[in-house]
């Protein structure tokens, strides 16, 4: 079986970091799907989906990161054809990625104690984005470890 629903976010801007955890689950919940696969889908080239332990040192942390890894104030070839200042976020989100899958057990996506599911925000602007979470799997028995 099939379920796809939609998460919809306005971003702060560059390195907004949301946790979209308890969306997804809502969706999955939704999908009455018991086992399977979430798939978690950012449609856009400057937006990014990963998972963290969604907590303050690391929403320092990992902007803080991508900054060393992908600075603002390198030269990016992306500029000379758009000239929009957002090179580096190309480059951020494709590093990272735009989309993750996500287990599920007895309806429940499986993740860590500490870890949970987010949209980062790459663009140098604030944007309304449409995060898509496609659930495939079965309705049937639950499973047991």
């Amino acid at each position: 079986m099939f379920y796809r629903g939609i998460i919809d976010l306005e971003t702060k801007g560059e390195m907004d970091i949301i946790d979209i955890t308890e969306g997804v689950q809502k969706i999955v919940k939704e999908s009455k799907i018991k086992n399977g696969i979430a798939c978690i889908f950012c449609p856009g080239s400057t937006g990014a989906i990963t998972t963290i332990e969604y907590e303050s040192g690391l929403l320092h942390d990992l902007p803080n990161a991508l900054e060393r890894i992908a600075p603002k104030n390198a030269y990016y070839k992306h500029e000379e054809r758009w000239h929009d200042g957002n090179g580096h976020s190309h480059v951020r989100a494709s590093i990272i990625g735009p989309s993750i899958t996500v287990p599920i057990e007895n309806g429940k996506l499986v993740l860590g104690v500490w870890q949970q599911i987010v949209f980062i925000e790459c663009d140098i602007r604030p944007r309304k984005r449409n995060i898509l979470v496609h659930v495939v799997g079965d309705f049937g028995t639950s499973l047991t470890r």
